[in-house]
């Protein structure tokens, strides 16, 4: 007895592989018509299919949008990267733009002023202790920089070399107050008149042109040059323009408030001026 069922069991099982087999070909045969239990299954199945696709599609789509939101970032960073790069390219090319027509200035004063050789140099420190005296320049000896020698900027005269080494030199400012620190210059007025560079008041930021006599002429705006008198500057190096006109005290004389040409402030680039004839031993002019 058991033996029976077992292999009725048995039968079941295999007409049921049978059927089921069958109708998995019957279904998937090309048929305009589809049976109702066809239709129900593939409803079903669809709809599993939908269930699962649907979330699927949508964490796809958001691990995409993330990626697209990581690339954006980046590049947004990158971005801001060169952004914050970009005052600093702006400031470096406008110095840049500031020393060209700096130097442009300097070469068409060169070939102005033609009685004199030149050496280009650069202003290397200055001794904030000393503002107006002097400044450091990276030209020395080895490139043929001597005492005295007459440094000008692309605007006027600025002053002159009181020492050097091989490398370097050091430059006494216009606005010096070491009263031995005397340039000789001439007033371009209705006739020449002469005087001394000697003196800087820091206050109306003028130099000081002194010992000009108290009847001599002289107006607001004159050109002041270097008058070549004392064997070391050369001839006609523009100074300045007179200001102003004032009284010494015991009224044989005047002094001249002279603008500097030359911004005793904003110095980088200069011009070492050697006049073909020069006296070693003078110590100004």
């Amino acid at each position: 007895m058991p033996q029976f069922f077992l292999n009725k069991r048995l039968i079941i099982l295999l007409i049921s592989i049978i059927l089921l087999v069958a109708l998995i070909g019957y279904s998937l045969r090309d048929r305009e018509n589809v049976s109702k239990p066809e239709q129900f299954v593939r409803d079903v199945v669809g709809f599993g299919q939908s269930i699962v696709a649907i979330p699927t599609h949508g964490i796809s789509n958001f691990i995409e949008s993330v990626k697209d939101i990581q690339n954006t970032y980046t590049e947004n960073k990158k971005l801001k990267a060169r952004l914050d790069e970009l005052p600093k390219i702006t400031g470096e090319i406008a110095d840049l733009k500031s020393e060209n027509e700096e130097l442009k200035k300097i070469l068409k004063k060169q070939d102005d002023l033609r009685n004199f050789s030149s050496i280009q140099a650069t202003i290397i420190s200055r001794n904030p202790d000393h503002w107006y005296e002097q400044i450091s320049i990276n030209k020395g000896g080895s490139s043929g920089v001597k005492k005295n020698m007459a440094i000008m900027t692309s605007k006027g005269l600025l002053g002159k070399v009181i020492n050097t080494s091989p490398s370097f030199s050091t430059v006494e400012l216009l606005s010096s107050s070491n009263p031995k620190n005397r340039i000789s210059a001439e007033v371009l007025s209705k006739k020449r008149e002469y005087g001394l560079i000697q003196g800087y008041d820091e206050e109306h930021k003028v130099l000081l042109l002194k010992t000009i006599d108290y009847d001599v002429s002289i107006k607001k705006g004159d050109i002041v040059n270097t008058s070549g008198l004392g064997g070391i500057f050369p001839k006609g190096l523009p100074i300045g323009t007179v200001e102003k006109l004032v009284p010494d005290e015991n009224g044989l004389t005047q002094t001249a408030w002279v603008k500097p040409y030359a911004d005793f402030y904003d110095i980088e680039n200069v011009q070492i001026l050697e006049r073909s004839t020069v006296k070693p031993d003078e110590e100004g002019e």
